[in-house]
């Protein structure tokens, strides 16, 4: 079993601590077993969590066990690293063990040297102070994470559940990323970077909304060809009230909408069958597959045989 470690530091955010508590031992792989064994360490028998002391059941000597460490944010993140810290992070890092930071745990896995020449993220208003401490690392503010591969970061808040269920695809694809995601009342819809690989097998529809029945008849019309006229002769209303409605319930146009949908459907044909990529463009709705091919180049990053590689 996958054990992940997290690494609850001096005025740890509750947050962000509970953020890879809650989802990962959620998590069910199909025939029901646990995906991951979590343990909570920290580097002193007390931990200052800022409304409450925690007495973590594991010490540092847990991370030498561990196949992911997550180190969650802190309030105050340019405080001094721990030298017993760094060394345990550092020596993880050489063994190979993957580790990843939410929101201001950057620093802790900058200040350990374990991004320099490396790019990353970390809650935007922390950015700056990010960059200028540590001008050896890329800082991108624009986006949810950044993975690297064996180094990952995430943004602030939420941006650390985007980053648990991508690290929870990589571990067992995109179906068990997908329910981990429901039980968490993610929503999957969300905008960030090229990085962003988190799939789901639907396009999310916001439950309760307007736009509810029109986002279902979507999905299961991905296939068609459909303009703007289309989806808003379908929702009986104008262009620019559809366009309007569309901004304000997802964030995206229609078309914008749309376009992500297909990506993502193509995206679980690519990993669950063996599908020609011709065939799966049809299937998504692109009337050609050099169209396709771009398009999901330019959504993922990535070629659709390159993503089929590497998630397959």
């Amino acid at each position: 079993m996958h054990t992940i470690a997290v690494l609850a530091l001096d005025q740890v955010i509750p947050f962000d601590l509970s953020t890879p508590l809650e989802v990962f031992t959620r998590t069910r792989l199909p025939d029901g077993r646990a995906g991951y064994r979590v343990r909570v360490c920290a580097a002193t028998p007390e931990t200052d969590a800022g409304a409450f002391v925690l007495r973590a059941p594991w010490g540092l000597d847990a991370l030498e066990e561990a196949d992911t460490i997550i180190v969650p944010g802190t309030s105050t993140p340019g405080a001094p690293l721990p030298a017993d810290v760094r060394e345990a992070l550092r020596g993880a890092a050489a063994t190979g063990t993957r580790i990843a930071s939410i929101c201001s745990g950057t620093f802790v896995l900058a200040a350990a040297g374990l991004l320099d020449g490396l790019r990353a993220t970390t809650h935007w208003l922390a950015a700056g102070a990010l960059a200028a401490a540590y001008p050896e690392v890329d800082v991108d503010p624009d986006v949810l994470y950044v993975d690297n591969g064996q180094i990952l970061t995430s943004a602030g808040a939420a941006a650390g559940l985007d980053l648990c269920l991508h690290m929870i695809r990589r571990d067992y694809g995109s179906a068990v990323a997908a329910d981990a995601a429901r039980l968490s009342v993610m929503p999957l819809e969300r905008e960030g970077g090229q990085a962003q690989f988190i799939v789901q097998d639907h396009a999310p529809a916001p439950q309760g909304s307007t736009l509810e029945p029109l986002l279902l008849w979507l999905q299961d019309n991905l296939s068609r060809e459909l303009t703007l006229a289309d989806i808003a002769a379908r929702a009986g209303v104008s262009t620019r009230t559809l366009i309007r409605r569309f901004t304000e319930q997802t964030g995206s146009t229609p078309l914008q909408w749309l376009h992500r949908a297909r990506i993502r459907q193509a995206q679980h044909l690519l990993e669950t069958t063996a599908h020609p990529v011709e065939r799966i463009a049809t299937r998504v709705g692109f009337g050609s597959p050099t169209a396709f091919r771009d398009r999901f180049k330019r959504t993922t990053g990535v070629s659709p045989h390159a993503y089929r590689r590497a998630f397959s």
